[in-house]
This record gives structure tokens, C-alpha cells and sequence, in this order.
């Protein structure tokens, strides 16, 4: 792995496991930043100053890390948090949106839940989650937000894997190639 940017001034403790989920994938596995408490505050505190100016009204995080930033991030900026689950994880009566999107090693679906006492329509909206590689995932985030009528004000993830995907927009804290 090839660090192309580095924003983090915490030690770098990632571990990869090669053919994991299946054959021929290479996991990038970054729950180790996560888990030592001066990096994971140092993630946070990133996020929440790269967020803070843009007036969002929830942040955004997926199954299953991003549920993990996200909602650490939302508490810090003390605003609300929305987990995208994994299809059949929310009660049927509170999903909003069922959306299907291919991944690097497969298809998934997600599920948007209903917000409470108010709609998506007008409402701001910040997508953070761990790695993007692909972008499929945010990208599924973003158009069932924006179909139910949201405004996406920024998506930024822990590591972007640059060699994968040409989406500047993305706001990272660590650019990589796979090398």
C-alpha cells in the first residue's frame, strides 16, 4: 500500500487480509485506527472541523464503520445520526428507501430509515463512512437521500483508495494506492 496523503499525525496501524471477503480481494482492514482512543478522537475531531461550516442537519454513516464515525462525529457536532442498514436489520414500518448497489465483490442493499417527526425533503445531509474505494456505496447513500428529497452537503470517508476511483469531491483523511 502506497500512502498518497496523510492528514493524520497518530500512527498508522492498518492491517490487510488478502482474498477476504472472498478470493482475489485484498481487505483493508482500518478498525485498528478506530480502536486506539488517541486516532479515533484525532478521525473525529477532523471530521466534525471539516463539517462544521456547512450546516448539516444529520450526519450519515452506513453499515457497519461508518455507523461507528458517523455517530461519533453527530455527537460532536451535536446534531442527528442516520445508520443505513443492511436490508432486514429495521423494522419494516421504518424504512424510507430500499436501494440495491454493487460492490467490489458483490451486490448489497441498504435501507434508509424515516426520520423522526419530519421528512427528508429540504433537510441537510453529510454521508461518512470508512473507505472508498468504488464509491458505489456512497453513491447509493446519496441518490436515495437526494430521491427522497435531501440536500447532500459533503461525503468524506478515513481512507480513499485514489487508484479505484476518480472522485475528487471526496473529502479524506488518507489517499492510497493499493499497489
Amino acid at each position: 500500500m502506497k500512502i498518497l496523503k496523510n492528514e493524520l499525525k497518530s500512527e498508522l496501524n492498518i492491517r490487510t487480509e488478502k482474498n477476504f471477503p472472498k478470493e482475489g480481494i485484498e481487505f483493508i482492514d482500518i478498525m485498528p485506527l478506530i480502536i486506539q482512543k488517541e486516532t479515533f478522537k484525532e478521525i473525529i475531531d477532523k471530521f466534525a472541523e471539516e463539517i462544521q461550516s456547512k450546516k448539516v442537519d444529520y450526519i450519515v454513516g452506513p453499515e457497519a464503520r461508518g455507523l461507528i464515525i458517523g455517530a461519533a462525529v453527530a455527537n460532536q457536532l451535536n446534531i442527528g445520526f442516520i445508520p443505513v442498514r443492511k436490508h432486514g436489520k429495521l423494522p419494516p414500518s421504518t424504512v424510507e428507501v430500499k436501494f440495491e448497489y454493487e460492490k467490489e465483490y458483490g451486490k448489497d442493499m441498504l435501507e434508509l430509515p424515516k426520520l423522526v417527526n419530519e421528512e427528508y425533503e429540504g433537510k441537510s445531509f453529510y454521508i461518512v463512512d470508512d473507505i472508498y474505494a468504488t464509491g458505489n456505496t456512497i453513491k447509493a447513500i446519496k441518490q436515495a437521500i437526494e430521491q427522497a428529497g435531501g440536500i447532500i452537503k459533503g461525503e468524506g470517508v478515513i481512507m480513499n483508495i485514489k487508484e479505484l476511483n476518480n472522485d475528487s469531491h471526496i473529502y479524506s483523511l488518507l489517499d492510497i494506492n493499493e499497489e
